[in-house]
């Protein structure tokens, strides 16, 4: 599954092999100082927003890929939630390739915490 990390000042998205293959994306790099806001949510929905460009869609189950809305781009990495996870969900400002990344994890609090810290 998708995992978001802080590596030498920024936000690093690693995706395993099947879900570069599905998206066509290679690991994504912003830097900290884009991010503009880090929230945790339990429902893993509600960072859905816009149309898909490119990526896996099964309606309940899976989101997986880019999505376009008039604001920009987003990368979802949402399933149905299982227990304790939770969705990490970072806004990002210019010169991100994203608007907003959004990604499952088990370890969501600790996750949004290191993007956090200045």
């Amino acid at each position: 599954m998708a995992e978001l990390t802080v590596e030498d000042g920024d936000l690093v998205l690693r995706l395993s092999w099947w879900e570069r293959l599905v998206t066509g994306a290679a690991p994504v790099r912003a830097p900290l100082t884009a991010v503009e806001g880090v929230t945790v949510q339990r429902e893993p929905w509600r960072a859905f927003r816009g149309f898909k460009e490119r990526g896996l869609l099964i309606p309940d189950r899976r989101c997986l890929g880019v999505w376009r809305h008039p604001g920009g781009r987003d990368f979802l990495a949402l399933r149905r939630p299982r227990a304790g996870e939770a969705v990490v969900q970072v806004d990002l400002r210019r010169p991100s390739p994203f608007a907003r990344i959004a990604v499952q994890s088990s370890h969501a609090p600790q996750t949004a915490a290191e993007l956090r810290r200045p």
